[in-house]
């Protein structure tokens, strides 16, 4: 793929050591001439230390024949600029950054893919991580809506039981579902259906209408989580 990276600072680094390292062809603009530097230096890509919200830069970095453009700066004005040329210069995928959550209905008012500010995805992580101990890992889905990795403990309601009974039993809400198990001792994830039993230890990808709630989490045998 040939991607070109606008930004080469906290967020643009890690994605053009992922790039290359996954054998990318990968072209940098980068405004500040320390930071194109280190680029230059500490990555197999081409580097151009110039302003990308200028249709002649991204012609440099070869638009042309770019299958993505990602935009990392710490701006979102810049961001929508380059975004904007790049659609111009018909680049086929074009993802940026957004800061200001209040900016993320322009990005997609002009076709862009977006992905909220880390820093705030950053501290929402942390704040799960003592809040939510018992899960795993976690994706929003629209307002309320989570998909969540989390292990069945040993005492939990649903442990021991097939998916039919649980649902019986009223442990499973009508806006949750059960995506995939996983389990230490089979070589893939199980697909559950009905006659599938939950075991403890289980570890399950789990889909929340109201996201996880106590009363969700409670029904895998976690009962400390606060909010």
């Amino acid at each position: 793929m040939y991607l070109i990276v606008v930004g080469a600072g906290d967020i643009g680094t890690p994605l053009v050591e992922l790039a290359t390292d996954s054998g990318n062809e990968v072209v940098v603009i980068e405004r500040d001439e320390e930071r194109a530097e280190r680029a230059s230096r500490g990555y197999d890509c081409l580097v151009i230390n110039d302003d990308a919200t200028t249709k002649e830069t991204l012609r440099d970095a070869g638009a042309e024949r770019a299958d993505a453009l990602i935009s990392t700066t710490d701006q979102d004005a810049t961001n929508i600029m380059v975004c904007l040329l790049a659609q111009e210069l018909s680049i086929p995928n074009i993802v940026s950054v957004v800061h200001n959550p209040e900016h993320m209905n322009v990005f997609r008012k002009i076709g862009v893919n977006t992905m909220q500010n880390p820093q705030s995805l950053i501290a929402e992580y942390l704040y799960r991580a003592v809040s939510r101990p018992s899960v795993v890992d976690f994706m929003h889905i629209g307002e309320e809506a989570e998909v969540f990795e989390i292990t069945v403990g040993s005492d939990a309601p649903i442990a021991g039981k097939t998916l039919r009974e649980a649902d019986e039993e009223g442990l499973i809400e009508e806006e949750t579902l059960i995506v995939a198990i996983e389990r230490d001792r089979e070589d893939s994830p199980i697909t559950p259906r009905g006659t599938t039993r939950i075991e403890a230890n289980d570890l399950l990808t789990v889909y929340s209408g109201r996201g996880v709630t106590p009363d969700v989490a409670e029904v895998f045998g976690h009962t400390g989580d606060r909010s």
